[in-house]
């Protein structure tokens, strides 16, 4: 799976990319109430424009990707100096309030993760197989700490397509992942999208206590 991400990118096969903030981010972020100044993971981030959005909202940005090509256009395409240093065996690029972490997000633990308080995910859970999905719901609920909040847009295909990535995961399945570590709400059922054969959703995350 990782090698087939990274032959995408490397031969430019990134139809996934939007070319402006995601929509469902900017209509339901604010509602979170996720404070100015919180620092927002983002895993398998590409080159998303949605972490620049959350940087304008004035939150620090971590974003964890495999594909050093994503890393280098996300940089080059935008403004301001651009820092690199080695951290915990990963190569980390800063450019303004936007810190992009190359490696696997998986190898990637609570120690790095001290100041995180929110997270977003739109092309993390989508772009993993069954089998690993799990896996990401219970590293990811190892990463943030009690209360923190987070925004997740999943991907439902046409009945009967099993394409992917990104793969279809269904309102039940969503659920079922996140609900042991989180309390989760749908907020939007999108409506399927012309020519492109699947709909979107948008549920907010907010990670459990011990005790609940």
């Amino acid at each position: 799976m990782a090698n087939e991400w990274l032959e995408r990118w490397r031969e430019g096969r990134i139809g996934f990319h939007r070319d402006r903030p995601h929509p469902m981010l900017v209509n339901h972020w604010p509602a979170l109430g996720v404070r100015p100044g919180t620092k927002v993971l983002v895993p398998l981030c590409g080159k998303s424009l949605d972490m620049r959005w959350l940087a304008g909202q004035a939150h620090p940005v971590l974003g964890i990707e495999l594909a050093p090509e994503a890393i280098e256009q996300f940089m080059a395409e935008g403004e301001g100096v651009t820092t690199r240093y080695p951290q915990a065996g990963f190569q980390v690029c800063r450019q303004g309030s936007v810190e992009l972490w190359c490696g696997d997000f998986f190898h990637f633990h609570i120690e790095q993760a001290a100041e995180i308080g929110a997270f977003y995910d739109r092309a993390s859970l989508i772009a993993l197989p069954p089998a690993t999905r799990q896996r990401y719901a219970f590293h990811l609920a190892q990463l943030v700490p009690p209360g923190s909040r987070g925004l997740l847009i999943s991907l439902e295909r046409e009945p009967g397509d099993e394409g992917g990535p990104p793969f279809s995961v269904l309102p039940d399945e969503v659920r079922d992942l996140f609900t042991p570590n989180f309390q989760v709400t749908l907020l939007e059922q999108g409506e399927p999208e012309p020519g492109r054969g699947f709909r979107e959703s948008a549920w907010a995350l907010v990670r459990r206590g011990p005790l609940e």
